[in-house]
């Protein structure tokens, strides 16, 4: 499938249901750790299942929803890329985390649309929101797969010894990372 095929758009709050359609699926080999300013990476053979579509606990459809109607109704913006009508992926901006900080809350893919460049596009759309917010700098909190540290990398964020200590208390073993605008 050609990127070409994928459209991308800001969404409205009321479009949240939609994360349903995103497969979060995963065989992770790799995983890292931040230890004295260092990334450490070891070995690992975990298989990550797409979210539960029953009940309301952790890695649910509706844990996902509610996780992002938070951050939407603290001013957050949701863009999303569709495959006709289907959300295939979806990033969440969260203006003013810090002073001159813009957070990159949330970021998924579809598992088969993945390494086709939509994370690329959808992380420059939030990115244009955070300048255009007046951010000076983007925070993620990455999960600390191989795939995840080195992708957010690869988009210029640099794992920082002086995370936001409220959002490092929510994940303390992801990788806490910055990018500079």
């Amino acid at each position: 499938m050609a990127t070409s095929e994928i459209s991308y758009r800001w969404m409205e709050p009321d479009e949240v249901s939609k994360l349903k359609d995103i497969d979060r699926s995963e065989k992770i080999r790799i995983n890292y750790k931040y230890v004295e300013g260092e990334l450490q990476a070891r070995d690992v053979d975990w298989d990550t299942p797409a979210w539960f579509t029953e009940g309301d606990g952790e890695h649910t459809v509706a844990s996902h929803i509610r996780f992002c109607k938070e951050h939407l109704a603290r001013n957050g913006r949701m863009c999303g890329a569709f495959h006709d009508q289907k959300l295939v992926g979806v990033g969440i901006i969260q203006p003013d985390v810090a002073a001159g900080t813009a957070q990159l809350a949330y970021l998924h893919v579809s598992n088969r649309y993945r390494q086709k460049g939509i994370g690329n596009q959808i992380v420059a759309m939030l990115i244009d929101e955070a300048r255009r917010s007046g951010a000076a700098k983007l925070y993620v909190s990455a999960t600390p797969s191989g795939s995840a540290v080195n992708f957010y990398q690869s988009q210029g964020f640099r794992p920082t010894a002086a995370p936001i200590r409220e959002l490092f208390e929510l994940e303390p073993d992801d990788i806490h990372m910055l990018m500079e605008l």
